[in-house]
């Protein structure tokens, strides 16, 4: 970043700095921040550039934004800054810079600030550029980031899911949402678990919808009667598959309960057993088989 090093500390009002790159915060971690300062003072001043406006100065932030929000929780009217010499352009990389540089960050988080870089007007070259990143990677996310489907970016960036099969299910229906998994599966791109993983989310992003969040003020969507039916028909379905596997697993385990049974009451078994020094039964094992014989005594 082309900047010139600040050459002190100076008091900058809070209601004059204007943050260019704005992020969400967990906010466990941002009342950490909070009581961390209101206990200790500041320890690293914040870094903004000035910006000559009518009635001005005003500032852009540079870093810094968690202790910035937590000055003005505080009832601070200034925060101390350290001033530099930057265009727009380095603040916006110096604040996506930190953002990758933060020890526990969300990926997430990092794919939002592409899609901050592309509203403010950078081309997919540019932005590749500035991250270092491919610009096919670049053009997924904005492409993803604009449908809104952030599940589909959380699984990309997980590793679950390639990036060309989450477009195809970007831009499809449902019926091409079934098409875009069997062509990945045809070309090896989703094989075992991933493919099993790819189905999931599919099924959640059907039920939940794209994004992560859920918004609070939003009204529920009437059910129709059809998706009331399909949704008992699913869970019907469900419940027949585990009954089935429940009735395999007790079968199995009867057929193994009473060939132990039988086994136990040979006396060439026995002898074998008393030869190998195993004298005595795993006591589930021997319990089950004890049932089995007063059951059928």
């Amino acid at each position: 970043m082309a900047a010139t090093p600040a050459q002190r500390v100076e008091m900058i009002p809070i209601n004059r700095i204007t943050v260019v790159n704005p992020r969400i915060r967990n906010k466990k971690v941002f009342k950490e921040i909070i009581e961390n300062i209101a206990q200790l003072g500041l320890k690293r001043p914040i870094t903004v550039t000035r910006r000559a406006e009518a009635g001005g100065p005003y500032y852009d932030l540079v870093c810094g934004q968690g202790r910035l929000e937590a000055f003005r929780s505080l009832g601070q009217r200034e925060v101390p800054a350290l001033v530099v010499s930057a265009n727009q352009e380095d603040c916006l990389v110096a604040s996506l810079v930190e953002n990758c540089a933060r020890r526990q960050h969300r990926a997430i988080d990092l794919l939002q600030d592409i899609g901050g870089m592309k509203q403010r007007g950078y081309g997919v070259p540019e932005i590749a550029r500035k991250t270092g990143l491919s610009g096919e990677y670049v053009h997924a996310v904005i492409r993803l980031l604009e449908k809104g489907e952030q599940r589909l970016l959380r699984s990309v960036e997980a590793g679950q899911i390639p990036f060309s099969v989450a477009l195809e299910i970007a831009e499809a229906d449902d019926q091409g949402v079934q098409a875009a998994l069997q062509n990945a599966y045809e070309n090896n791109l989703l094989r075992g678990r991933k493919l099993l993983a790819a189905k999931r989310l599919v099924e959640i992003r059907r039920q939940r919808g794209k994004s992560l969040r859920i918004n609070p003020g939003a009204k529920p969507r009437p059910m129709s009667s059809e998706a009331l039916v399909r949704a008992y028909q699913e869970d019907t379905n469900r419940k027949r598959i585990l009954i089935r596997r429940a009735e395999t697993a007790r079968g199995r385990l009867l057929f193994v309960v009473e060939a132990m049974r039988r086994l136990i009451a040979d006396e060439l078994f026995q002898r074998l057993l008393a030869e190998e020094g195993l004298v005595t039964l795993p006591e589930p094992l021997a319990a089950r088989i004890g049932r089995a014989k007063a059951t059928n005594s």
